[in-house]
């Protein structure tokens, strides 16, 4: 009887964002946009032991402002992975989540026309 095969030579590990999640799908963090800022909590201390090491990577890496997507990057890891171990951080508020900055709204069609035809005009 052959052994189970936990790597995929070109895709990677089987098991391990279920793994890293404890089979969950679906955090806190589920509602971080991709470009929401993420930054450890200053002087906040986590208990080491109830860390995993992705957790811990993503303080470290978080030292200074980083987005979702980025950390995702970052870590390798696929993005709802890293949602989750976020939403985990922020639930024992290890990291501040900073949302995106509204965009000024776009302007009407009719005021882009007025424009155009106003320097057509000239």
């Amino acid at each position: 009887m052959t052994e189970p095969q936990w790597l995929d030579e070109e895709a990677g590990p089987i098991v391990r964002p279920y793994a890293l999640t404890g089979g969950r799908t679906r955090s806190s963090g589920d509602d971080f946009d991709l470009i929401s800022l993420v930054t450890a909590v200053v002087g906040r201390q986590a208990d080491e032991a109830a860390l995993g090491p992705e957790q811990r990577r993503i303080l470290a890496i978080a030292q200074e402002p980083m987005s979702v997507a980025d950390i995702a990057s970052e870590m390798d890891l696929p993005l709802g992975v890293v949602r989750v171990l976020l939403g985990d951080l922020h639930d024992h508020e290890l990291i501040s989540v900073r949302p995106p900055a509204q965009v000024a709204p776009l302007p009407s069609e009719r005021i882009l026309k007025e424009v155009i035809n106003g320097l057509r005009a000239l």
